[in-house]
């Protein structure tokens, strides 16, 4: 195995481990706290960001390797067809078929990892929510342990780290833009009725004293 499908793999044994993480059974309390913290910290966010970066490279691969099992199933079809009883039974047919099966694991391996990545995605999202369903039950339910720092940071997570803080930095400049929009309206109708107090007053004739 080359070096870079050694490190597919690892990464393919980390997404597996990190999938189990996220099914285990914890309380509800420090399942808060984990995944408030897992939203909120900047180097996870720079690992996520990597992360995407790399799946990009093994869908790649994924392709090449879906070629390469492509052109020796069009080779051994073509052994098949010639009937050729030395490459169908000698060296040669070992040959092809060893490196359909080094093709086939390499497929395999990373359509395995880009699909576990999408899992573990939506896996994330999923617990985010049911999280917040519960704060929420809590919430209605009068328990005081629901209101506080740790449900505001619940109901604001999913935005990780630097990317969540940039994305409300924007929301607060467009909230800043539209109020110094509406102020600006506000004042040009202002000065519009000035103005028109002011022509209406030149324009009434002076009584003759």
């Amino acid at each position: 195995m080359t070096l870079y499908y050694t490190l597919v793999f690892a990464l393919l044994v980390f997404e597996m481990s990190v999938f189990g993480l996220l099914i285990v059974p914890l309380p509800y309390s420090m399942k808060r706290k984990l995944f408030t913290f897992i939203s909120e910290n900047p180097l996870i966010a720079k690992l996520q960001y990597g992360m995407k970066i790399t799946f990009i490279f093994i869908l790649i691969l994924f392709i090449d390797s879906v070629n390469r099992v492509y052109s020796v199933q069009v080779e051994l079809a073509k052994t098949k067809q010639a009937n050729n009883s030395a490459m169908l039974e000698g060296s040669g047919r070992m040959e092809v078929q060893a490196r359909k099966f080094y093709s086939q694991r390499n497929m395999y391996l990373c359509g395995f990892t880009l699909f576990l990545s999408l899992i573990l995605n939506r896996t994330y999202v999923m617990i985010l929510d049911t999280l917040r369903l519960e704060e929420k039950v809590k919430r209605y339910e009068g328990d005081p342990k629901a209101s506080g720092k740790d449900s505001d940071r619940l109901a604001n997570a999913g935005g990780a780290g630097e990317i969540g803080k940039l994305k409300n930095q924007l929301a607060q400049k467009d909230r800043d833009i539209e109020a110094l929009k509406k102020q600006s309206e506000g004042l040009s109708r202002e000065y519009n009725n000035l103005g028109d107090q002011m022509s209406n007053k030149d324009s009434t004739p002076k009584k003759d004293r």
